[in-house]
């Protein structure tokens, strides 16, 4: 035989179907989900700084608020453990309830896990509205976590496994959209009840937290489940026709059979939490662990947990503090839309540099400000107006780049890049490592802010810098690539190569094109 030719052929595939109303509407029930996280994030940073909230369970914090005792320093005044446990402890919960979702979820379906998650936060909920004293708020606030935790836990694979590959980036983000109206529902609820003149405001900014409850809960409970979900219960027959359903299409024999297969390697998997540390999912392992820890370390939650507290430290009154945050929360909102409409367009690398370089620019122009008014001592004097207003411009244009990039794909990526193998241990590891830092900084932050003034957001910053650098190096694109053929782009990668390729395996999906004299012929070799 004359000389040979080898092409490699990519292993993507472009399964039939459409975005169907079916999928589209079920999505969108689906990321109700994030509405109940978004809701907690919102409301507690206007409540921690309503007076009467303040002096009924905080009273030292009060004090040093409302009288001013201690002095002056701005940077100091709100700093308690105390207070900042009642926001930190329901991340705590979180990390806890997320472990054992991935079993529910695992075992009994997505869908099983969502109206967990949903019932737990309404318990949350009540608990808090009817609070009377400090245990009944941190018992609320860990019901409320461990809703957050089954949510997080769930929602995002379900809208990975319920969305054709062309669309997934855009559905997927519906989530964060939906956690962006639950932080702005949240801040509007708050300016309004914090006018109350009986001043038990805060009485029902937190007891309104079971509206999105009870919407999560009815939704999930109308959702159908994923064909992966099924198909991993062994009920291929239903998973075969809910996949025809939801694609739109009769032909569905290829996803079908992937998925299928899929599954057996699956079963194969006693041990998913072990198999995830092995070699093969390094590059998986790296990505659910440093993507939701760089997520946090942004800073972008401390202007979303203490937004009021902040601005009223760096010199806002109190409707002012309440208004700025309203408007934080209103572009976050908006610019959650612009990722929706391009993330499958441009892909997920481009947003998430983008997002980093404009992140990082605001928030020297925020280390300056801050920096120059306030000085070491925390006291600035009088607060003009023009200055006030170019701190919340540079804030809410930090906020846009966080709502456009890091904030929606840091649960998109981990979500997609998992193989069904590993999915649910995987996407506990990204939710934990989320739900850790984010107690960290939650819980630690105006204890920073006290010790380091001006100089937090130049370490928040410096984090910004280094996750810019950690996708530009190690992260390849995944627009456009089916959930199930994901493998591939680890296999193309220069970083990710020599970890997920077993250098005895044969070669699989491979065009051998022999070329002879007079005739080619084309065969496969599988």
């Amino acid at each position: 035989m004359a000389g040979g030719i080898v092409i490699a052929a990519s292993g993507n595939k472009g399964y039939p179907g459409k975005l169907t109303c079916k999928v589209f509407v079920t999505c969108i029930v689906a990321a109700m989900g994030g509405l109940i996280f978004g809701y907690d994030i919102g409301i507690s940073g206007g409540v921690t700084s309503m007076p009467q909230f303040l002096k009924k369970f905080f009273p030292d914090v009060y004090r040093k608020e409302e009288l001013n005792i201690g002095g002056t320093n701005q940077y100091c005044k709100f700093n308690s453990q105390k207070l900042t446990m009642f926001t930190s402890s329901l991340y705590l919960a979180a990390l806890v309830a997320s472990w054992f979702a991935s079993i529910v979820t695992r075992v009994f379906g997505r869908k099983i896990s969502m109206v967990l998650g949903g019932s737990l936060f309404l318990v949350g909920a009540i608990v808090n509205g009817l609070a009377k004293n400090r245990l009944m708020l941190y018992i609320g606030r860990a019901f409320l976590g461990c809703g957050v935790g089954f949510a997080n836990q769930s929602v995002p694979v379900y809208l990975s496994e319920m969305a054709p590959y062309k669309y997934r980036g855009a559905l997927n983000m519906v989530f964060q959209l939906s956690i962006t109206i639950g932080i702005l529902a949240a801040n509007l609820i708050n300016y309004f009840t914090s006018k109350m003149k009986n001043g038990n405001g805060w009485r029902y900014s937190l007891g309104l937290a079971a509206v999105p409850a009870v919407i999560f809960i009815i939704g999930s409970l109308c959702l159908p489940d994923t064909p992966n979900s099924l198909i991993e219960r062994g009920k291929q027959e239903e998973a075969k026709e809910r996949l025809r359903k939801i694609r739109g299409v009769e032909n569905v024999d290829e996803e079908f059979d992937d998925l299928v297969n899929a599954s057996i390697e699956s079963k194969k998997i006693k041990h998913p939490w072990a198999k995830i540390l092995s070699r093969k999912y390094r590059p998986q392992l790296i990505f659910v662990t440093f993507i939701p820890f760089f997520q946090q370390l942004t800073g972008m939650n401390v202007f979303m947990f203490y937004a009021p507290v902040l601005f009223k430290t760096i010199g806002f009154g109190n409707n002012a503090s309440l208004m700025s945050s309203l408007i934080t929360g209103i572009v976050n909102c908006v610019s959650t839309l612009v990722s929706i409409f391009t993330v499958d367009r441009f892909g997920r690398r481009i947003l998430f540099l983008e997002g980093g370089v404009q992140m990082f620019i605001c928030q020297v122009i925020i280390t300056i400000c801050v920096g120059i008014k306030f000085g070491i001592d925390g006291n600035p004097g009088v607060l003009e107006n023009w200055y006030a207003m170019v701190v919340v411009i540079a804030i809410c244009v930090y906020v846009a780049a966080f709502a456009w990039s890091w904030g929606p794909l840091g649960w998109l990526v981990p979500s997609e890049i998992l193989p069904l193998e590993v999915r649910s241990a995987g996407q506990s590891v990204n939710v934990s490592v989320n739900m850790i830092f984010t107690f960290f900084i939650a819980q630690v932050f105006l204890e920073m802010m006290c010790k380091l003034k001006f100089g937090l957001f130049i370490f928040f910053s410096v984090f910004v810098v280094a996750m810019t650098i950690f996708i530009y190096v190690l992260l390849p694109e995944t627009k456009g690539i089916p959930i199930e053929e994901m493998a591939e782009i680890w296999k193309a990668h220069p970083c990710w190569r020599k970890f997920v390729v077993d250098r005895n395996e044969k070669p699989t999906n491979v065009t051998t094109y022999e070329m002879t004299e007079d005739v080619k012929v084309e065969t496969k070799e599988v």
